[in-house]
């Protein structure tokens, strides 16, 4: 999967986020004016949203940019972080505008004000066919980018915040409910909020160098160690460079009587790494008659210096 994270071409995808980002700008103004002129704080909600939805897409684009460039001094992994950087701005803003929408329904809840219910039906109908229009055109990259599926969720939500915005509308016209509206607005707070911490968490664990989720460091541990030749095995990283690719860095000390095949034994030790979906080894070999003292079997120990041979693998 390295190398490819989008199974669509590149500057279509960027022609789709930048169509994107021109609906949700248009749509943002229309929604701020009719909800100031409806009196509509749900209304108003979703358009900080749509707003949102626009930035949103607007560091998605910049990033999916950043993220196509090569290796080079300064970035030897690549760039492709840039997207899981971009994500963890999108989920982090999406949490602000929640805690916030909370505050304002609230306070509109204890001081109630008339809302036009018409108005209020008609904006959020055509918001809603916005973000049906912008949610179809991120789907298809959305399966393969946390990124560019943190900007598909801010559209799903919005059109689920729409829908709402036009049932308050309703609601009020028929019987004169002004207190949907900030129930609604509370509603959409409450769903971007969930949808937002529920998100967050593997953007974090990636940037925090977490070992990837489905894989399982005894049984990879296990697997180095049962291979033929091998006396033990210490210093293991076990990360992810970016969503798509997961690596290991890690020293193996190989029995005294097959230092002469220390490569052929490398090399099998990489071969049961794949079996984990891990194609980016680092492999330290060391005699065991000179390993490494007080290692720890994962991460680093204090250092300490050998005056021995060994050989890098990568």
């Amino acid at each position: 999967m390295a190398g490819h994270h989008h199974h669509v071409d590149p500057n279509a995808g960027d022609r789709r986020i930048a169509a994107a980002v021109g609906v949700n700008l248009a749509l943002t103004v229309a929604q701020i004016i009719g909800g100031i002129l409806s009196g509509s704080l749900a209304l108003i909600a979703d358009a900080i949203h749509n707003l949102s939805d626009a930035l949103a897409l607007v560091i998605a684009f910049g990033a999916r940019k950043i993220a196509r460039r090569p290796a080079d001094a300064n970035m030897t992994f690549g760039y492709a972080r840039a997207e899981v950087v971009a994500a963890l701005i999108n989920y982090t803003t999406l949490i602000v505008i929640g805690l916030w929408l909370v505050y304002e329904g609230i306070a509109r809840l204890i001081t109630p004000e008339g809302v036009n219910g018409w108005l209020v039906i008609w904006i959020a109908g055509f918001a809603l066919i916005i973000d049906l229009i912008t949610a179809a055109l991120t789907y298809t990259m959305s399966k393969d980018s946390m990124n560019i599926r943190a900007a598909f969720l801010h559209n799903v939500s919005d059109a689920l915040g729409s829908v709402g915005v036009i049932v308050a509308g309703v609601l009020i016209l028929i019987f004169g409910w002004t207190w949907v509206d900030p129930v609604v607005t509370l509603g959409i707070a409450g769903y971007i909020l969930w949808q937002s911490f529920s998100e967050i968490g593997p953007v974090i664990r990636l940037l925090m160098l977490g070992s990837p989720p489905a894989a399982n460091a005894d049984a990879i541990i296990a697997d180095m160690r049962a291979v033929d030749g091998v006396a033990d095995v210490h210093h293991v990283h076990l990360w992810m460079i970016d969503e798509h690719r997961s690596a290991v860095n890690a020293h193996i000390v190989v029995d005294l009587g097959a230092w002469g095949r220390a490569d052929a034994i490398k090399s099998v030790v990489r071969q049961s790494l794949t079996v984990h979906g891990i194609a980016h080894t680092t492999l330290e070999i060391e005699c065991s008659r000179h390993a490494c003292q007080g290692a720890g079997l994962i991460g680093d120990a204090p250092a300490i210096v050998h005056d021995h041979d060994h050989t890098h693998g990568s």
